[in-house]
């Protein structure tokens, strides 16, 4: 009985609670870069709803830029993490799955009615299958270094990115709801195809790493230029943006072949000769 009421003791120094260790804020700069994202991506489907495709879209397309950004963040401040991996495949399923394919729904793919919507819900359910075999991959340690300049089909945000062309070619006069509703319902499903296939796309991890002294100044040039044509016209520069990027698969995969063929050769065991 004596231990289930101890005796009191004034003077008895009490050991001080176990606290929660500080997180340096490099760890978490880059999953609050993450989860505006998320909060972009949620709020477009809220304009869709009171009839703003365009702000919509362009939540979805800064939420795609802010996923380009919180990975190298992260890397550029050593605090990547399991956590931040984790949080950011669920962001992106929300925000180029779910999200992207609601925005689609409204403006067009409704009219469809049922097959439309089985449209919407192929486009997330490949995005979430993208995502998954993105961080199995991620874990591979057999996988050569010259692989990781590549995606294994296309990257979720660059697949909200292209899924959204209709949505461009609307702004700049193009009527696609009018008409195009089943033109739309199959490119759509060709991304979404494009997402899960095994065709190789350029990552472009290794650009920007260094920059060679000569180019420092047409890249600025380069830089004024593309953000002078965003602001100025942006659905425009955005349509040319994404068929420019469908037409460069074909490159990338005829460079990941040469590469694959030259690693093969590279690693290939020696025959030995018979002696004479």
């Amino acid at each position: 009985m004596s231990d289930l009421f101890p005796p009191f003791e004034p003077e008895r120094v009490e050991p001080r609670r176990a606290r929660f260790k500080s997180i340096p804020f490099r760890l978490i700069a880059p999953n609050l870069v993450t989860l505006l994202a998320l909060c972009l991506g949620l709020t477009a489907m809220r304009l869709v709803v009171e009839g703003r495709t365009e702000t919509a879209t362009i939540c979805i397309l800064v939420a795609a830029a802010l996923d380009g950004v919180d990975g190298r963040l992260a890397r550029m401040l050593k605090g990547t993490s399991r956590f931040g991996a984790e949080l950011d495949s669920l962001s992106d399923f929300v925000n180029f799955g779910v999200a992207t394919g609601y925005v689609l729904w409204i403006f067009v793919l409704h009219d469809l009615k049922s097959f439309g919507w089985i449209i919407v819900l192929t486009l997330a359910c490949t995005m979430a299958l993208r995502l998954a075999r993105f961080n199995v991959m991620i874990d591979d340690p057999n996988r050569p270094e010259w692989q990781k300049n590549f995606f294994v089909g296309m990257p979720a945000p660059a697949g909200a990115i292209t899924a959204l062309l209709p949505v461009y070619l609307q702004m700049i006069g193009v009527p696609v709801q009018e008409y195009g509703a089943p033109f739309v319902g199959l490119y759509i499903l060709f991304i979404a195809f494009l997402t899960i296939s095994r065709i190789p796309c350029y990552a472009g991890k290794t650009l920007g790493a260094r920059v060679p002294r000569d180019m420092v100044l047409p890249l600025f040039a380069a830089a004024v230029i593309v953000a002078g044509l965003l602001f100025a016209y942006t659905f425009e520069t955005l349509s040319l943006v994404v068929l420019a990027y469908l037409a460069l698969i074909p490159v990338s995969v005829a460079r990941y072949r040469k590469l694959e063929r030259e690693h093969a050769a590279a690693t290939a065991p020696v025959a030995e000769t018979p002696a004479g």
